[in-house]
């Protein structure tokens, strides 16, 4: 099909100028009601049909009357008009902060322990934010930020990936958890080295927090993998420690909610400087909602100084 040859483009002042006068089929009263001269609104709409190749409007002395391509084309102009208007009331929504989706993604070793901390302050202090929670673990949280699935992270750090900034929240230990009758259930001021003979039950491949449970063994001393039995989630992990099966890590956030699931388990605790994890948000860098999560970031340290934690 040949291309058409549509001349100029009308203008939304036209449009206005039109749909105006289809509205009232009154020059003086459709003027009034767009706050425009009469004159004006007559050299709009002449304009429009001089645009459109088409006549909108039968002019008599007495009234005005919209012709049957008129009537065709007030409808397309009234709608026109209202999706502008609502372009324009969705960039004013879009200006105020804390408005609008937010879809935060979150690993499983901290979503349930941060999350109601998360959801509270939401609640309290953006009641207009649309928060869209996504549990998954580190890997595919970095795949949704950068494919922009995913607009904020909350995570352990450092990532060290291109292009995502961090804003470092906290600083947790790490505590032993044992059953009733290891030798170093409910100790204080364990060693490290201890880690070095412990039948140490961990997570499966993919979560972070078995990746540093691994570099805590190996900065102990322990030149081994100690894999013996794994664990999909805490909880499991946690209820294999209580049926005698090995020892493990916890954040300390992890702790209250996941001990008191047994009565068969103790906690130990590590000699300074105990092993630690930092939690943080992470953005693509340049994100354009930047100084809202920077906000939002702040925020939440207040929040979380009430947990067992070191807030930055």
């Amino acid at each position: 099909m040949a291309a058409v040859n549509r001349g100029k483009q009308p203008s939304l002042a036209q449009l206005r100028a039109f749909a105006a006068v289809a509205e009232h089929l009154h020059f003086r009263d459709a003027a009034a009601a767009i706050g425009m001269s009469q004159p004006a609104l007559s050299g709009a709409v002449s304009a429009l049909e001089e645009a459109l190749g088409v006549q909108l409007l039968e002019r008599t002395t007495r009234k005005v009357l919209l012709s049957p391509a008129g009537e065709r084309l007030a409808v397309r102009a009234k709608a026109v008009l209202g999706e502008v208007e609502a372009l324009l009331e969705e960039a004013d929504a879009v200006k105020a902060p804390f408005t609008g989706a937010l879809r935060l993604g979150v690993i499983p070793t901290v979503a349930p322990y941060l999350l109601p901390t998360v959801l509270a302050l939401v609640h309290e202090t953006y009641p207009h934010l649309d928060l869209q929670v996504h549990e998954e673990q580190t890997s595919s949280l970095l795949e949704g930020l950068a494919a922009g699935r995913l607009d904020l992270l909350l995570l352990a750090v450092p990532l060290g990936v291109p292009g995502v900034t961090e804003l470092p929240l906290f600083d947790e230990d790490f505590v032993l958890v044992t059953p009733l009758d290891h030798w170093l259930g409910g100790r204080e001021g364990i060693p490290r080295e201890a880690l070095r003979e412990l039948n140490l039950l961990l997570l499966d491949e993919g979560h972070c927090l078995r990746d540093q449970a691994l570099d805590i063994c190996r900065e102990a001393g322990r030149a081994d993998a100690p894999v013996t039995t794994t664990a999909a989630g805490l909880s499991t992990l946690v209820q294999l420690v209580a049926g005698g099966l090995g020892v493990t890590l916890l954040p300390r956030t992890a702790v209250r909610v996941e001990t008191s699931r047994s009565s068969q388990l103790l906690t130990g605790y590590f000699a300074d400087p105990a092993p630690t994890r930092r939690v943080a948000l992470a953005m693509r860098s340049g994100a354009a909602r930047a100084a809202e999560y920077a906000e939002l970031a702040d925020a939440l340290r207040g929040a979380l100084r009430p947990l067992p934690v070191r807030v930055l």
